[in-house]
């Protein structure tokens, strides 16, 4: 096996938490193993249910980081005083026992990402160029759409919150849907390099983005949950995942610009909603919160020189070159892509707070008589396909370049089309294809893996140019094999994250997750030392003997 990049201590820290964590797991197994066999043969009349199969409250999570590393066993956590990470690394039996799904999880994630590194970063798998074909394309993608309806196609009989009324008026089905095609046709759009379906990919994204701020005012307005809990979580769900491919893969942050724009938007629908929250409900303040969040983007994008000065001290973090073109300002990328959508999430939070009267006027719609109601929803649909057919001829169609000028004050026109569309009739708004709103549910892993385990770049901050190959010279053997996996992958990524979440950010206990990150940051800055040590003083003895000699 040849690696095509050399190790770096990140990759090394990697190994070095990763290796004693599968150690523990695989003694771990063998415990609950050697403890169950005693259990039947002393008790051999009785039936036994597998400790792995009970349903573990989230505050008896096991977790094994400081602060509460917590056991699931509450005689256990009484017991000791002693730090958990101490009693980790002295392999205490039943702390082991009681925190066996969790080193599961671990140990799970930790070989995706040795999966990763295999398929991306070494010679033992293949690779293809990529190929397109407007017939195979739509072929594929509406074959898929045939197959979700036939197998998948469903009625929602939900309830609305506001008014108790079957209105589900962009329910949460129908975005999860709408974010699974969407996420479909931008993958295949990356597979096949179907670059003349560029703008459609720039509209989908804004999509995304409109979604951050429509979902998350909906939960702070509604919740008015401001807590660290939730932060952390939030924070973990959009980047834990993109942060340990950085250091796994040797990536920089924004190679995956999606994450480091949905945290950004994510972080200022926070900060609208946050400050002064308990003045939400007051109209004037609202719509002062939605003026300011305007006039921050106009400050932020539209006034030369200010994006650089704010965000240069951030270059270690949102700075990138890529290899194919080095001679880019380190913060173009993150100006490009932040800038192309800075607008949109604020249209999100301005849909979000409208949503129950818009709600309630469909409501008092489906009160009305047949032929007002039907004339008004004709209304609507046909203005929706006009607007939309105007948007398509004069703005869609223009070339990638000067699209790109109009997109950030355009994007919310085609998001509205199809919003009036599928909202247009009850029966469009209570139904939808389950497949997609599956493939909804995991957006963001699909978005991460595809860049290693379906598509390679082969470097460091690479783009993906190249095809993974497991069956070479068979493209469709290749894709249907290759799909397959990477689809199965991050779902297991996505289930793994929100159990790892459960673990490591409790939801009602901020001391012990303020300790679960400072021994977090401990733990990593140790690693990352011996990492270096281990790599980097061997390299200068060599040098000082070279130089010597």
């Amino acid at each position: 096996m040849q690696m095509l990049s050399p190790v770096t201590p990140g990759q090394f820290s990697f190994l070095l938490g990763i290796v004693p964590v599968f150690a523990a797991w695989i003694y771990t197994e063998y415990l609950e193993y050697k403890k169950n066999n005693t259990l039947a043969k002393a008790h051999s009349d009785v039936g036994l249910v597998e400790l792995g199969n009970e349903a573990v409250k989230e505050d008896d999570r096991a977790v094994l980081l400081e602060g509460g590393v917590q056991s699931a066993s509450p005689k256990t956590r009484s017991s000791t005083s002693t730090f958990p990470i101490f009693r980790f690394f002295t392999m205490e039996e039943q702390f082991l026992i009681d925190n066996r799904l969790t080193l599961r999880a671990i140990s799970e994630f930790g070989f995706f990402m040795v999966y990763f590194y295999i398929c991306d970063r070494t010679d033992i798998l293949g690779s293809s160029k990529k190929s397109y074909n407007r017939d195979l394309f739509l072929f594929l993608y509406f074959l898929l759409i045939i197959v979700s309806a036939i197998t998948s196609f469903k009625i929602h009989h939900d309830k609305s919150p506001f008014s108790g009324k079957p209105i589900l008026y962009l329910n949460r089905h129908q975005t999860e849907e709408w974010k699974g095609w969407m996420q479909v046709l931008f993958l295949m759009y990356h597979y096949f390099a179907a670059t003349e379906f560029y703008n459609a990919i720039r509209v989908f994204i804004a999509s995304y983005v409109w979604m951050t701020g429509f979902g998350n005012f909906s939960y702070y307005y509604v919740r008015k949950d401001f807590s660290l809990a939730r932060f952390a979580q939030m924070m973990w769900r959009l980047n834990f995942l993109v942060l340990v491919c950085c250091v796994v893969l040797n990536n920089s942050y924004m190679l995956y610009y999606i994450c480091p724009m949905h945290t950004l938007f994510t972080l200022m629908v926070y900060a609208a909603l946050g400050i002064f929250n308990k003045y939400n409900e007051i109209g004037s303040v609202m719509a002062a919160k939605i003026i300011a969040c305007f006039l921050v983007v106009i400050l932020m994008w539209e006034t030369p020189g200010v994006f650089e000065v704010v965000w240069s001290p951030f270059t270690f973090l949102f700075g990138y070159t890529d290899p194919a073109k080095p001679d880019l300002p380190r913060l173009h990328e993150w100006h490009f892509r932040s800038g192309l959508d800075r607008y949109i999430w604020i249209v999100g939070m301005i849909y979000a707070y409208y949503h129950p009267m818009v709600e309630g006027w469909m409501e008092k719609l489906e009160e009305t008589e047949a032929k007002r109601r039907i004339s008004i929803k004709t209304a609507v649909a046909t203005i929706s396909l006009a607007v939309g057919y105007m948007w398509y001829e004069y703005i869609y169609k223009l070339d990638k370049v000067t699209y790109n000028k109009y997109h950030p004050y355009t994007s919310w026109i085609p998001i509205t089309v199809y919003i009036c569309l599928r909202n247009v009739t009850q029966h469009f708004r209570c139904y939808s294809l389950t497949l997609f709103a599956w493939l909804g549910k995991i957006t963001l892993e699909t978005y991460i893996s595809q860049i290693h385990i379906w598509l390679r770049s082969g470097i460091p901050d690479g783009q993906p140019k190249l095809l993974l190959s497991l069956i070479p010279d068979y493209p469709m053997l290749n894709f249907m094999l290759t799909t397959s996996i990477y689809v199965a992958v991050s779902y297991r990524l996505f289930d793994l994250t929100n159990t790892l979440k459960t673990a490591f950010v409790p939801s009602k206990d901020d001391k012990r997750l303020t300790n679960n990150i400072i021994t977090a940051v401990a733990v990593s800055i140790v690693l990352y030392s011996l990492s270096f040590v281990f790599l980097k003083v061997p390299q200068m003895l060599v040098s000082v003997t070279f130089i010597n000699s």
